[in-house]
């Protein structure tokens, strides 16, 4: 995600700069430690992003004497530059990762990232982390996720959903659909009145998103752990994986996804949104905040995609510690405030979905209604998490896939055999 992420939303981030840590000694966890550089790439105005600000002015409150160091970046620019990044010296304190086998696993088999899991007994954050939540945050020594030791920390919670634009389905008499066959005529009926019923960002994570939605339509939990955790081999040509990629190559035949998506960015797709050129977007709940902020012509509303009984979601994004940071105590300090009572409210009445919040303290209906949603699908073991997080690379393998996809330069048979080649080579690289 995104994300996966694993996967997040993202937005024009400044350029990477690589910034020197502040200083420290290592044999005390930077104790000493006068600056604190923290890297994380959500925007000012989604909920994270608010609630983060938050945590930033507490932490100087309760730190005086520190200077924190925040840097924004992209999605993009850490998903690819992570191991370069961590494996130098200029390395961050701690930095918002994308969570998964493919990104914080890989990099937990590394040695890049610092072993929290005292840090999570000592300071209650395993407690406040149901089951299903800590998935993403432990690792074992083969950095699959599910077992093992923490190597980061969620402070909220994520999931896919459908986006809708209430004014156009009013206009065209549809109603929310609470079946698959409706949701199809209804976007049948944005066809018939020639509007492209999906805003699609086929350059970047939400695209391989409808993909692995459509795949989980025909799936259960045993097909979710054989491709997440490796419990049995997948079968690429099975009916899961086969029926997600012919159907979603039917739903651009069908015009329901633009041709033209292909080369759409997810901040592009956002915006598209926002501004009402199309009635639906199928992403995740991190766009949430944004959209309460940003959307003002029209009336929205969400429902989760009809008929499944799993959805991409999990804990969002992780607080990763690198191995290099030179301000280890600072930033376990950090973590612990972003887990705070008064945090998680914030995050939640910003449009988040926060892991350790009291519902009582959520004011705002919708926003209420978000977060008892997520509360349903994790304690109903609804959450599927992201289609990129199997292999190392596999975000990038399923962005060009599901391109080919798009503008019809590939078969919903070559593709399949396109993700299984890296899927399987990863198997085979961890010996299964």
């Amino acid at each position: 995600m995104f994300k996966s992420r694993a996967v997040a939303a993202v937005l024009l981030a400044t350029s990477l700069v690589l910034g020197a840590c502040g200083g420290g000694d290592d044999a005390d966890e930077g104790a000493d430690a006068k600056t604190l550089t923290l890297w994380h790439y959500e925007g000012p105005n989604s909920a994270m992003g608010i609630a983060w600000n938050k945590a930033i002015e507490l932490f100087k409150s309760s730190h005086p004497g520190v200077e924190v160091k925040f840097e924004e970046k992209g999605f993009e620019q850490i998903q690819q530059n992570a191991q370069m990044i961590l494996n130098s010296d200029s390395a961050p304190d701690i930095m918002e990762y994308n969570k998964g086998n493919a990104t914080a696993g890989l990099l937990s088999k590394q040695g890049l990232l610092t072993d929290l899991t005292e840090q999570a007994a000592a300071r209650g954050w395993d407690s406040k982390l149901s089951p299903s939540l800590q998935t993403t945050a432990k690792y074992d020594e083969d950095g699959i996720m599910g077992s093992g030791k923490f190597y980061g920390v969620p402070n909220y919670g994520e999931y896919v959903m459908v986006y809708y634009n209430k004014d156009l389905f009013e206009k065209y008499k549809i109603a929310v659909p609470t079946t698959f066959d409706e949701f199809t005529k209804a976007m049948d009926t944005f066809v018939q009145n020639k509007i492209t019923p999906l805003a699609v960002g086929g350059a970047e994570y939400p695209a391989q998103q409808i993909f692995y939605e459509l795949a989980l339509s025909k799936g259960d939990r045993a097909f979710v752990d054989d491709y997440q955790l490796y419990k049995n081999k997948v079968d690429f040509k099975g009916p899961q994986l086969t029926y997600g990629a012919q159907t979603f190559a039917d739903w651009v035949g069908k015009g329901y996804i633009s041709k033209d998506s292909a080369g759409i960015k997810a901040e592009d797709m956002g915006v598209s949104f926002t501004q009402g050129k199309f009635p639906i977007l199928f992403s995740g709940s991190w766009w949430y905040g944004r959209f309460a902020e940003e959307v003002k012509d029209f009336e929205w509303g969400t429902f989760l995609f009809p008929g499944n009984t799993l959805h991409p979601g999990s804990s969002g994004n992780l607080w990763v510690v690198p191995e290099k940071s030179k301000a280890k105590a600072l930033a376990y300090d950090f973590i612990d405030i972003t887990m705070s009572p008064e945090v998680q409210a914030l995050l939640g009445n910003s449009g988040g979905v926060p892991v350790a919040a009291d519902v009582a303290q959520i004011t705002d209906p919708k926003n209420k209604e978000l977060i008892e949603n997520f509360n349903k699908l994790s304690s109903s073991d609804g959450l599927a998490f992201y289609p990129d997080w199997p292999a190392p690379g596999y975000y990038d393998v399923l962005v060009a896939g599901v391109q080919g996809l798009i503008n019809g330069s590939k078969t919903p048979d070559a593709f399949l055999d396109e993700i299984a080649k890296p899927y399987d080579e990863n198997l085979a690289d961890l010996g299964k």
